[in-house]
């Protein structure tokens, strides 16, 4: 029998909690740790949708990229919207386990799937922002290069067909995509060691226009790809993690939670 706490732990094992940063909030975060678990509903972010989801699905757990809970709750009513979902999680008997920064940084997770995604085979770390007790360094964005060069304009088609995106916000630098670097969600702030370590083009998302103009001026190809598009690529990895552990799960993707921002 497969417990809440069971599923925590596993994933404690491939992409250790050690490794989120300061601020994050990771783990059980709403729930019953010593429930049995049969059914599970991964997603990116628990919605209002998708605990619904959850609900028909008749999951006892919800695994999700982004935190339910970020700052200390105050109270927890149902006219509040996190307030909301905690409650109505709690009265159908569903826990939730978040697993965010731990998970961008890991070896296999959110950027390496989305290095794999852009086309780009066995990513090193681009700016290591911590250490495994064996010294060796991890961090969350990745760097790499293409087995061709492509221009932009079809480097854009691509990755607008693997991200599953519905529109792409980018500025040209006059270079062909080559080496490449990523950083799943928002990653303004390594744009510049992108462009130190010879970088043509950096993916991320999240971005103002202030970074868009700076972009440009360096000679960096500057690609917003979403936040969902970048980060949603762990959802499978989840899913197949779990049933590679526990084959007589069931493990079920979001089929409701898609990108919110869209593009006329």
């Amino acid at each position: 029998m497969v417990k809440v706490r069971d599923i925590r732990d596993f994933y404690d094992s491939i992409a250790p909690f050690y490794m989120k940063y300061d601020f994050d909030n990771i783990g059980i975060l709403v729930g019953f740790p010593e429930n049995a678990v049969k059914k599970v509903l991964v997603a990116l972010d628990i919605t209002d949708d998708v605990i619904e989801e959850a609900i028909n699905y008749g999951a006892e757990l919800i695994v999700s990229h982004h935190p339910l809970i970020f700052e200390p709750l105050k109270r927890i009513t149902f006219d509040d919207i996190k307030g909301r979902k905690i409650i109505k999680m709690i009265q159908n008997g569903i826990s939730a386990i978040c697993l965010h920064t731990n998970m961008d940084s890991a070896s296999g997770g959110v950027n390496d799937a989305l290095m794999s995604a852009l086309g780009v085979k066995n990513p090193e770390i681009l700016c290591p922002h911590g250490n495994h007790p064996d010294g060796a360094p991890y961090g969350i964005s990745r760097i790499g290069c293409l087995e061709k060069a492509y221009e932009l304009n079809d480097y854009l088609s691509l990755i607008k067909t693997n991200l599953s995106a519905n529109g792409l916000r980018y500025v040209s630098g006059g270079k062909n995509v080559y080496k490449i670097a990523c950083c799943g969600g928002a990653g303004a702030g390594d744009m510049f060691k992108a462009v130190e370590m010879g970088c043509d083009t950096y993916v991320t998302s999240d971005l103002k226009y202030d970074h868009f103009l700076t972009a440009k001026e360096m000679g960096l190809n500057l690609i917003d790809a979403d936040h969902f598009c970048t980060e949603n690529v762990i959802v499978t990895v989840l899913r197949d993690k779990l049933l590679e552990k526990w084959p007589d799960l069931n493990v079920q993707i979001s089929k409701v939670h898609k990108q919110t921002i869209q593009f006329i």
